[in-house]
């Protein structure tokens, strides 16, 4: 396997990895209000918030910035949580063209978000000097997995309404209600850590 197919792997498992399920509780939280058709909308979200968590996973990479991991961790739970009140509030509201906030939400979450991806790389890459293929690698192997979890939420928030047979709007906010409850927990446990 070549080095570049190891660190593509290793980014692409660390976002499916189900044991730091906080990464999938944001896209859900991020997706949620979105359904198929405004895909467009929802890949410019996820832009900005790819963005921001390539900034720092690269500034953190390169021990430019660094930030204590329980803090990260309390920040990204709070990131979720706020996501999904933010959800919540708006759900009554058209989100055929999402609000400025909105975008600078997703972007400057995505830079929190960052600096826990970079734990796991900064340990695997140790003393290396040259990471930016490691790094670069790393990161289109987060974005795929980011892009294969998106695609599924949209499939599941398309199909699960009508099995349910309740409304898009009922749905969404169900998902949110729930997608926070958890957030809050991962809050008062990652609290209790610091």
């Amino acid at each position: 396997m070549t080095d570049f197919l190891f660190w593509f792997r290793t980014g692409l498992d660390h976002i499916a990895d189900f044991s730091g399920y906080d990464h999938i509780l944001f896209l859900i939280a991020l997706c949620s209000g979105y359904g198929l058709h405004q895909w467009r909308v929802l890949f410019v979200l996820i832009t900005g918030f790819t963005l921001g968590h390539s900034l720092t996973l690269a500034l953190s990479a390169w021990h430019i910035f660094s930030f204590p991991t329980a803090w990260t961790e309390l920040f990204i739970a709070l990131t979720i949580f706020i996501t999904c009140i933010y959800n919540l509030r708006h759900a009554n509201e058209n989100r055929i063209y999402p609000s400025a906030i909105h975008y600078i939400l997703s972007a400057g979450f995505g830079l929190i978000h960052g600096m826990g991806f970079s734990t796991l790389l900064k340990s695997m890459l140790g003393e290396t000097s040259n990471i930016l293929m490691p790094l670069f690698a790393f990161n289109v192997g987060i974005e795929t997995g980011q892009i294969l979890i998106v695609a599924a939420i949209l499939i599941i928030s398309l199909l699960l309404p009508i099995v349910l047979r309740i409304s898009k709007l009922q749905w969404n906010q169900y998902l949110s209600a729930a997608v926070s409850g958890i957030a809050l927990l991962l809050i008062l446990e990652r609290i209790g850590d610091l």
